[in-house]
């Protein structure tokens, strides 16, 4: 098919060149992956035989179905996703929104498609230029600060690379097309004050997504009224610039000196990336309404069709039971929790639930993760196989191999998946069978788990000089060999007193932090 993007192209951010382009470095952590880091596990129905036929359903917010995967393209999925507005660091509920279309990104890939995922960055909204302000810092100071921040934080999450991660800034042009296409239409008009606002009620179809009426939205506590709106419901595509306002927050244009509102970017940047139509849209269930309502009143307004196929949510995060909110003193951000929680247990605690489902954040299931993670590596750590890095490839016609497919297949069922993992490790720790823990490690790959060798997540975090318990462990192999069993279980219980648990086996005695 024709690339729809051409018309309205803009600055393109590939998967293949970091942010600081060519010579440059990913930031620390952040994770590229491309077809070939899945090489062998492809879904095959056996070694050599052909991928198997696709069956991914995913559940579609606008019909309130679960439906097959078709793409548009066979064999392309493109995938974007609203991103952060990058005014402060990113917390926990980012990290859940950003985990749950990680996991999307990463099972299309291992499916064997080809996937162009776009995450879009707002680098300009009213809370960016208070904080600038604040500040006595530029614009493109703090959003480049907090987009830093925000890589460095993901990619401890093991969160990949987008093949796209356009800044708002970097699309006006297509954003004041796409104004003028709509006021050319009747659905956008200048309000007396400066702005362009859209006019909902002229768009036939608001409402399909949220599933309620223009009178019901109208009732509803979230929508602001503003006096130079025809409809309370109207947003403003266009935000006329204010004297107070730093030149750095100001564009020219036809409608005069301004900056974009929030939801005109993303049918602007969608569209410039991945064409007129595209596949599946996500974001947060808080974007539902209004904001992904008036990206398909914006884009369909202006193109005259459908542009998206498949709208997917993931659900609402609480911080133990309970909204999360600075107020409560429940606000936690990605850094203030990985200061107690390595990265790989943060991001398994999160699959453990459903992306649609809700979340919720405590300390307690956080210690019960790392504890279940722990046995997951405990139980490759018993046994030889390859190298990290050296992938075993997947007959998916093998029964726990299939059914780890059949999990992730029926709407990404990450809970589904972990129960097969720990399955295989069962079958690891009984048998030692080397081939289950190959599997094992090989399905963890494909949501990001157990990439690690196991000696260095079980030991990660040790204050504990490691030749003083290698010179401690070869002091109780002595005291066992001359029988002294009381000498043996001392050294044993000092190491346990300074968190170092001993493990015996037939090929000697290792340690892990307890």
């Amino acid at each position: 098919m024709p690339d729809q993007a051409a018309s309205l192209a803009g600055p393109r951010h590939s998967i293949h060149e970091p942010p600081g382009g060519p010579g440059s470095r990913w930031p620390c952590g952040y994770t590229e992956i491309s077809p070939a880091c899945f090489q062998g596990l492809v879904v095959r129905s056996g070694h050599g035989r052909a991928p198997l036929r696709m069956s991914i359903r995913i559940y579609n917010t606008l019909t309130r179905q679960v439906q097959d995967l078709v793409p548009i393209e066979p064999g392309h999925v493109r995938m974007y996703v609203c991103g952060i507005t990058v005014y402060d660091l990113c917390h926990v509920g980012h990290a859940r929104m950003m985990m749950a279309f990680d996991v999307v990104y990463r099972w299309l890939i291992a499916s064997g498609l080809r996937v162009t995922y776009v995450r879009n960055i707002t680098d300009i909204e009213d809370k960016i230029i208070r904080r600038a302000l604040d500040r006595g810092m530029s614009i493109r100071q703090l959003t480049d600060e907090m987009i830093a921040a925000m890589h460095r934080d993901i990619g401890a999450l093991g969160v990949a690379v987008p093949t796209h991660e356009p800044r708002a800034t970097e699309y006006v042009p297509q954003m004041l097309d796409i104004i003028g296409q709509l006021e050319a239409k009747g659905l956008a008009y200048r309000a007396s004050g400066g702005d362009v606002n859209y006019s909902v009620r002229r768009f036939p179809g608001y409402g399909k997504l949220s599933g309620k009426t223009l009178d019901e939205l109208r009732a509803g506590d979230r929508v602001a009224v503003a006096g130079d709106k025809e409809d309370p419901l109207d947003f403003v595509l266009w935000k006329s610039a204010k004297p107070s306002e730093p030149d750095d927050a100001k564009w020219p244009s036809a409608f005069g000196d301004g900056r974009p509102g929030w939801h005109i970017e993303c049918s602007a940047m969608s569209c410039a990336l991945l064409g007129e139509r595209f596949d599946i849209h996500g974001g947060g269930m808080d974007l539902q309404f209004p904001h992904h309502e008036n990206e398909i009143a914006q884009s369909e307004g202006a193109l005259g069709h459908p542009f998206v196929n498949v709208w997917m949510h993931n659900g609402f995060l609480n911080v133990d039971n309970e909204k999360m909110s600075k107020s409560l003193g429940n606000f936690f951000t990605i850094e203030d929790v990985l200061k107690r929680y390595d990265g790989e247990t943060v991001r398994y605690f999160m699959l453990r639930t459903h992306y649609r489902s809700p979340f919720n954040f405590s300390d307690s299931n956080l210690d019960d993760a790392r504890g279940a993670l722990r046995r997951l590596y405990t139980a490759l750590g018993s046994v030889e196989i390859d190298p990290v890095g050296a992938t075993s490839p997947v007959d998916w016609s093998e029964p726990r191999a299939a059914a780890f497919k059949a999990a992730m297949d029926d709407d990404f069922n990450t809970p589904a998946a972990l129960a097969v993992l720990f399955e295989l490790a069962g079958e690891v720790n009984r048998s030692r069978d080397g081939a289950a823990a190959s599997l094992l490690r090989s399905l963890g790959a494909t949501l990001g788990l157990l990439q690690q060798p196991p000696t260095d997540y079980l030991r990660a975090g040790s204050q504990v000089d490691e030749r003083w318990i290698g010179s401690m462990i070869e002091a109780r192999k002595a005291a066992e060999a001359e029988r002294n069993f009381a000498e043996a279980d001392r050294i044993r219980q000092e190491l346990l007193s300074m968190g170092i648990v001993l493990q015996d086996s037939a090929q000697g005695t290792t340690w892990v932090k307890a």
